[in-house]
């Protein structure tokens, strides 16, 4: 893993997300409720972008065969599969994903 630094304009406003590439990684970072989740774009089902999924709270809905996720975990709603989930260093304005 590789820290990346964010510049402010590239972390999402409360309760949007934005696409990011870090490294050779497609990255989906969000801000739901003052926390910041970043995640593989890649589901872990058959690999399916997660940047178009519907959001219900902290739940990430899958566009493509509708497997829910629960961003604070990652874990699927009944079922075994996990997202790849990116740790993230916040110190004020200051953002860094390991990705």
């Amino acid at each position: 893993m590789e820290r990346h630094s964010l510049e402010p304009e590239r972390v999402p406003p409360p309760g949007e997300r934005r696409y990011l590439f870090l490294g050779a990684r497609r990255v989906v970072l969000f801000t739901l409720a003052g926390t910041l989740h970043a995640i593989d774009d890649s589901c872990p089902h058959q690999g399916a972008s997660l940047f178009g999924g519907k959001l219900s709270g902290k739940v990430l809905r899958c566009p493509a065969h509708g497997l829910r996720f629960e961003l604070d975990g990652g874990g699927q709603q009944d079922g075994g599969l996990c997202l790849t989930r990116y740790r993230i260093d916040q110190s004020g304005d200051e953002v860094a994903i390991w990705a």
